[in-house]
This record gives C-alpha cells, sequence and structure tokens, in this order.
C-alpha cells in the first residue's frame, strides 16, 4: 500500500499552498529563536559540541535559498527527465527524514558555511522569505517531469524541492531547540 501512496503527486496528500504556509510558520519560529539567542552564544560551540547557532542559520538559509532557485530553475523548464529515488519519495511522503539519521552536509554546501552574526542571520531569513513569495506563484507552471540535482537526494521536480525545503527546515529546527536546551 505504502509503494502505491509514495506514487501518487505530492498535492495528494500535501498541496503547494499549505508548503507555502508551513514554510511562513517555520520562518517566523526560526525569527523567534533568533531573537531569544543572546548575542554572545549566537556565535558559540554549544556544549553538547557541532554547530553553533550561526552556523545553523547560515547552513540552513542559505541551503534554503538554493532549493528556491532550483524550484525556480524547474519552473523555467531547465533540468532532466529523470525519476526520483523511492527512498527520497518515502521522505517527501511522511515529511521528515528517518529519525536518528545523521547526513553529513554535501561538500559542496560545507564550502558555503561559515559563521554569521544575528542581523546576517535575520538578513537570511528576510532574503528567504522574499525569495519564497516571488517563487510560489510559478509552481502551478512547473513541468512536473523536469528535475535538477540535489546533491544528495538526486533529481528533485519544483514541487518535491519545495517539500525539501520545508523537511529540512523543520529538521533543523529540532537541532535549534537541542542546542537551547544544552546552555
Amino acid at each position: 500500500m505504502l509503494c502505491c501512496l509514495v506514487a501518487e503527486p505530492l498535492s495528494h496528500h500535501m498541496s503547494n499552498s499549505s508548503v507555502l504556509s508551513s514554510l511562513k510558520k517555520i520562518s517566523a519560529a526560526y525569527k523567534a529563536v533568533l531573537q531569544r539567542i543572546p548575542e554572545g552564544q549566537f556565535q558559540t560551540t554549544p556544549p553538547i559540541g557541532g554547530w553553533s547557532y550561526s552556523e545553523v542559520y547560515s547552513h540552513i538559509f542559505d541551503a534554503s535559498i538554493l532549493s528556491l532557485e532550483e524550484v525556480k530553475n524547474c519552473v523555467r523548464g531547465e533540468g532532466k527527465i529523470k525519476s526520483t529515488a523511492f527512498v527520497v519519495k518515502v521522505i517527501l511522503f511522511f515529511g521528515s527524514f528517518p529519525p536518528a539519521a545523521r547526513y553529513k552536509v554535501p561538500k559542496i554546501l560545507l564550502d558555503r558555511e561559515k559563521k554569521i552574526d544575528k542581523a546576517a542571520a535575520a538578513a537570511f531569513i528576510e532574503r528567504f522569505t522574499k525569495l519564497l513569495d516571488s517563487t510560489y506563484p510559478g509552481m502551478n507552471t512547473a513541468d512536473p517531469a523536469l528535475k535538477t540535482r540535489h546533491p544528495r537526494l538526486g533529481y528533485l521536480n519544483a514541487e518535491q524541492w519545495f517539500r525539501f525545503t520545508e523537511i529540512h527546515l523543520k529538521h533543523h529546527l529540532k537541532q535549534l531547540k537541542r542546542i537551547e536546551k544544552s546552555f
């Protein structure tokens, strides 16, 4: 049964408008967390190790902006006719990465990571939300067969990139909560 459900287009289980609404709520949550973080903690490596708040914000909004650029590429008709891996369809269907999964950031993105200050993080969020508003209207014109390549997940169409952006942002919001608890 799962096989049949996953093969259906994304719009059968979550519309683009509900993904847009979710992305706006998640962005607002990132803004709210950013306002609560003391400036002195923002760039500090947390007691649990790993990324600082700063690095999470830098990564997630850089990656999200790049994802929306891929949505735009698909809308413009750029891309290839390729299949999406079954495991990726499952992730998109359920709306989250597998539990306990730890993914390494693709090297192409890791090379872009940097520590930023709170003002730069706020600007990143603003840039993302403006791009979101300008990208969304074209979503319904994208050919679902045309896909561009994600460095880890393979080929995604515009709708899949949009949904991935939501899943990825939610995933790192959980990471911010772990960092917050560790201070």
